[in-house]
C-alpha cells in the first residue's frame, strides 16, 4: 500500500515544503453546540493549537474525563467548541464544501497507552504530523495530516481528481497503513469531509515547528 503512497525523493518537493502551504489553510471554526450547521469563523492550525493550549476549554475537558464514560459523548456535544480540520464550509454538510484545507484528522480511542501512540505517531517516516493532541476524553489522539503532497503525486495520472473526493481515498490508505504497520485503528467517521473535531484543553499539544 505505501508504495502507492510514497512519492520518490526526486519528484517530492520537501515537506517542510508542504508545512509552510498548510501554514496558510484556513478551515471552519463552530461555537458550540455540536448542533451548530453555520461556522463561526475561519481559523488556522496555528489559530486551533493555540486554543488547544491557552485552557480556554479546561474546565469542560475536566469535567469530562471525571464522568463515567457512558455520560461523556453527551457532555461534549454541548459543551466544546470544534472545527472541521478539512475545509471552509458554508454549512456543516459535505455538499456545502467551500475550499478543501488538504488536511485530514485521524481519531484514535481508547488507547491503553497514549504516549506511546503519540510517539509513534511523530516518528512516522512516511506521514508528517502537523497537529497532534488528546481528545477530550483523555484516552484519544486526534492526528492531523497534510495529503497534499499525496494529491500532488496523483494528479499527474488522476488529473480530474479533486481534493475532495480524494479525501476519502486518502483516509482508506492511511487507515489501511496505520492497522498494517502498528495494529492501530481510527475512527472511520473520520472519512467524512465535514467530520467535527472537539478542541479540548492540552497543555501537551504538538504543532510542527515549520508552520509557526
Amino acid at each position: 500500500m505505501m508504495e502507492a503512497l510514497a512519492i520518490p525523493q526526486n519528484l517530492a518537493p520537501s515537506p517542510l515544503a508542504y508545512a509552510s502551504v498548510a501554514s496558510l489553510v484556513r478551515f471552519s471554526y463552530f461555537a458550540k453546540p455540536i448542533s451548530r450547521q453555520m461556522p463561526t469563523r475561519e481559523i488556522s492550525l496555528v489559530d486551533a493549537y493555540h486554543y488547544i493550549k491557552s485552557g480556554i476549554s479546561a474546565q469542560a475537558t475536566a469535567q469530562c474525563r471525571s464522568l463515567a464514560p457512558a455520560e461523556r459523548p453527551a457532555f461534549k456535544r454541548t459543551s466544546f467548541d470544534f472545527c472541521t480540520f478539512s475545509g471552509l464550509f458554508v454549512q456543516r454538510k459535505a455538499d456545502k464544501l467551500v475550499r478543501h484545507s488538504f488536511l485530514v484528522c485521524f481519531d484514535f480511542d481508547h488507547l491503553s497507552d497514549v504516549e506511546a501512540v503519540a510517539l509513534t505517531l511523530l516518528n512516522d517516516p512516511y506521514f508528517e504530523t502537523m497537529l497532534l493532541f488528546r481528545s477530550p476524553s483523555g484516552d484519544g489522539l486526534k492526528w492531523v495530516v497534510s495529503m497534499e503532497q499525496n494529491y500532488a503525486r496523483r494528479e499527474l495520472f488522476f488529473p480530474m481528481e479533486t481534493p475532495a473526493s480524494y479525501h476519502a481515498l486518502f483516509f482508506n490508505a492511511v487507515q489501511h497503513y496505520l492497522r498494517n504497520t502498528y495494529a492501530l485503528d481510527v475512527d472511520e467517521k473520520c472519512k467524512d469531509v465535514c467530520r467535527a473535531c472537539f478542541l479540548p484543553f492540552d497543555p501537551q499539544a504538538y504543532i510542527n515547528p515549520a508552520l509557526l
